[in-house]
């Protein structure tokens, strides 16, 4: 996949986050469904459906990832209706994309998208845990310090 294309598609979805007034980050399934390639909502429904049976089995709370909204749409007489949509977060939207058609050059972005920021997750914390041991050997140097000097 070429580095322009992922840089877009990376854009695109993390345009499409928006929050909730406590500041939690989340997608709505509707935009979802086309950010991963899926035009009829009928088959992004068998994906969500597998994404939340994951969710349950590894032991999360499927509303607390998934959580059902109302959407206000515009029909084409100009007036409105609403239709069921899905508040996803940033997990609920990996598991979709774990459970979605590979096949989807969108859906292989997704899932490389999240190996990559999962691995980086996985640095930074290997990082921290590393500056906080050297941390705790400089003060434990400084300690044998100063009780010399104090000898």
């Amino acid at each position: 996949m070429k580095t322009e294309l992922i840089h877009s598609l990376t854009e695109t979805f993390e345009a499409h986050a928006q929050q909730t007034e406590g500041g939690v980050e989340f997608w709505l399934a509707r935009d979802l469904q086309y950010l991963l390639g899926y035009s009829k909502w009928d088959n992004f429904l068998k994906v969500l459906s597998k994404a939340k049976t994951a969710c349950e089995v590894s032991g999360h709370i499927v509303a607390d990832h998934f959580a059902d909204v109302g959407k206000m749409v515009d029909l084409g007489s100009g007036s409105q209706r609403q239709i069921d949509d899905l508040m996803l977060t940033r997990y609920a939207c990996y598991l979709i994309a774990q459970n979605g058609d590979p096949r989807k050059q969108e859906i292989a972005f997704a899932q490389t998208y999240f190996a990559v920021q999962t691995r980086r997750a996985e640095l930074i914390e290997q990082r921290l845990l590393e500056a906080e041991r050297a941390w705790g050997l400089e003060q434990s140097i400084a300690a044998k310090v100063v009780e010399a000097l104090e000898a």
